[in-house]
């Protein structure tokens, strides 16, 4: 029988790093974030699996695989204000808050933000900063960000979190329909904005004024 701890490492070994996921920063916050404690208790035993698992409200807590490669896609280096859209079960924002400067991240559902503002909590990260609002307004109050992050399929890049970029930013986000999307990169430039396609993903519908609507 494996301990977390143990399946934390298998999970870094066997599924990010032969998948091709190199960032050494990455790797070390994957490996210490205690994934199984941002999902239901039932739940805990496959935390650390290779699929995406439910956690309440209609949402999930993403596949390791692809919070690993999101990451990694954001280039981080440790200083950077970086806007989480879809705190959800707060793993990401775990994972983030190892590798940026500070963390402000959005939930649309109060009881998922409660509970990850707890849990974030709990384990001592006193640079993530929660709230509960419409995730594609973005927040622009503390704009501009070096990175954004888009935990939920949209059906295309919202303008406002583009204009809440920092020059030289990197957004990162699900576009496709309500069903299947393609993982977009977006690069900030003084010419303009870059866009690269990653590769295919599934992720929830990002609701709100700038995604789905209801």
């Amino acid at each position: 029988m494996f301990g977390f701890e143990e399946l934390r490492n298998m999970m870094v070994d066997e599924q990010l790093i032969p998948r091709g996921i190199k960032d050494n920063r990455v790797l070390k916050a994957m490996r210490k974030v205690p994934r199984h404690l941002f999902v239901n208790k039932e739940a805990q035993g496959a935390a650390y699996g290779d699929y995406a698992l439910p956690i309440g409200e209609g949402q999930t807590i993403s596949q390791p695989y692809m919070v690993g490669v999101m990451t990694e896609a954001m280039e981080l280096e440790g200083y950077e204000k970086v806007l989480e859209i879809g705190t959800g079960s707060g793993y990401q924002a775990a994972v983030l808050a190892e590798l940026a400067g500070h963390v402000y991240t959005i939930e649309r559902v109060e009881s998922l933000s409660i509970r990850a503002k707890n849990i974030l909590d709990e384990l001592g990260y006193t640079n993530v900063f929660i709230k509960v609002s419409n995730g594609t307004l973005g927040w622009k109050e503390d704009s501009p960000f070096e990175a954004i992050i888009v935990t939920a399929g949209a059906p295309d890049v919202p303008q406002l979190l583009i204009e809440q970029l920092a020059e030289g930013g990197r957004l990162i986000i699900p576009v496709g329909d309500r069903y299947s999307q393609m993982l977009t990169k977006v690069i900030k430039t003084s010419d303009g904005i870059i866009k690269t396609n990653l590769f295919p993903c599934v992720f929830v519908p990002l609701i709100g004024e700038y995604g789905w609507g209801r």
